[in-house]
């Protein structure tokens, strides 16, 4: 029978991870709703999708990813509240995300979203140590995992909501109502969100002392040393690449090749990649704690096979001029290429020093991001400008057949790393 303070404990957490997740949530929403309401964009100011590709992907990530270690290192410290520094962040993103909604030209909108990348850079890191110290190892894959649903809820809302406001009120609008709520949202977050660190919830492992910030040079050597560690971020990054350059993509595809509106489009696509994505998300989740204990290579064999399965269902969504039908089946693409979430940061954690945490979870962001946020989407909305001329509106769906096939890449990755997984994880223990 659990004791009133191990009930109390455990309530706290169950609080702190609601908590993040309700942000998490709307650092998605916020991300994300520029891809839906790309379209539109394009149309009222006159952009190439190149430029679709730099105001959606890198003027996002390049300051998300270039300022995420050094907040990383920040939040490692013993002394840095990371409520206040969520929260802060939060505010930052939010506010930025409002002013997208008032740009008169490209500039304007490119500098508005460089704004959001830098508010988004101080959620992540930090918010990956609290639950580090607040849950169990044997837990941790879970727990990463609930957090991480933070993104396929909030790219559903973010479609659905950024959609319908785009039939009824407009582009501008619709940044202005979805950014201004998370402005309230940060004065809870930092009042109501408390520090293990500062309210004795830490997990019994992380003493104070362990605690204190990891020299970075320490760190990263400590990191980069690990085989497993520098796979995990290739198949990490190599992952990042193609979901976040498909994603603005897939929207605009069903746009110009069906003929949707923005509304119904965040509707019908936001609806199955939300749904979609919370399932794999929560199975990857699930399989890694449930395989993984047994052993520990299977926590990244989800991922591997997940990202082979994918491929002939998204092919035949792309080639059909069904749009029902290419619904359906992106189900199955969707679910099986989010079921590396949890997986890959619980491994990540566990490959690292205690005290290097945070800094590891940043590290694989930065990768990610700059990699996967900021060159997926100009990537292929290059490609896309290059094969108009052939294609004309068909040239997304083009680019789409060769983002699917590259997902072997992913894929063999993930395979090699967890081929590496007990032994590295052994030395660790």
């Amino acid at each position: 029978m659990a004791t009133a303070p191990a009930r109390q404990a455990g309530g706290s957490v169950r609080v702190t991870l609601w908590i993040l997740l309700v942000v998490y949530i709307f650092n998605f929403i916020d991300r994300q709703i520029v891809n839906i309401l790309a379209e539109p964009i394009r149309i009222e100011l006159g952009l190439s999708d190149t430029q679709i590709g730099l105001m959606t992907g890198l003027a996002f990530a390049l300051f998300y990813t270039v300022l995420g270690i050094p907040i990383a290192r920040f939040s490692d410290r013993s002394t840095t509240n990371r409520p206040i520094l969520i929260g802060c962040a939060l505010a930052v993103w939010s506010a930025m995300t409002a002013l997208c909604g008032v740009a008169q030209n490209f500039i304007q909108l490119l500098l508005a979203r460089i704004g959001v990348g830098v508010g988004e850079a101080g959620c992540t890191p930090p918010a990956h140590s609290l639950i580090a110290d607040l849950v169990e190892p044997a837990k941790r894959a879970s727990a990463l995992a609930f957090y991480a649903l933070g993104i396929p809820i909030g790219t559903l809302l973010g479609m659905l909501i950024g959609g319908l406001l785009a039939d009824t009120v407009g582009w501008r609008n619709a940044f202005l109502i979805v950014g201004l709520p998370g402005i309230i949202l940060a004065v809870f977050v930092i009042f109501m969100l408390k520090d293990p660190r500062r309210s004795g919830m830490m997990q019994q492992a992380a003493t104070p002392q362990s605690t204190d910030q990891m020299p970075m040079k320490v760190a990263l050597k400590a990191m980069f040393s690990s085989r497993a560690f520098v796979l995990l971020v290739t198949a990490g990054s190599a992952a990042a690449f193609l979901s976040y350059g498909k994603v603005t993509w897939i929207t605009i595809f069903f746009q110009r090749t069906h003929g949707l509106t923005p509304g119904e489009t965040g509707l019908y696509f936001g609806l199955v990649n939300g749904a979609a994505g919370i399932a794999g998300t929560v199975l990857g989740g699930y399989l890694a704690d449930r395989f993984g204990s047994e052993n520990r290579r299977h926590v990244l064999t989800a991922p591997a096979v997940g990202m082979v399965i994918t491929i002939p269902f998204a092919l035949l969504a792309f080639m059909t001029d069904n749009w029902l039908l290419a619904l359906f089946l992106l189900i199955v693409p969707t679910l099986c290429n989010s079921l590396y979430y949890g997986p890959t940061y619980s491994s990540v954690q566990g490959l690292v020093p205690l005290r290097a945490r945070a800094i590891a979870a940043a590290v694989l962001l930065f990768f990610q991001n700059l990699i996967g946020l900021g060159l997926g989407p100009l990537f292929f909305g290059m490609l896309s400008d290059i094969l108009q001329p052939s294609y004309g509106e068909d040239s997304v769906r083009y680019v789409l057949y060769g983002a699917t096939l590259l997902g072997i890449v992913p894929a063999f990755f993930f395979w090699r790393c967890s081929l590496r997984l007990n032994d590295e994880l052994d030395q660790k223990d």
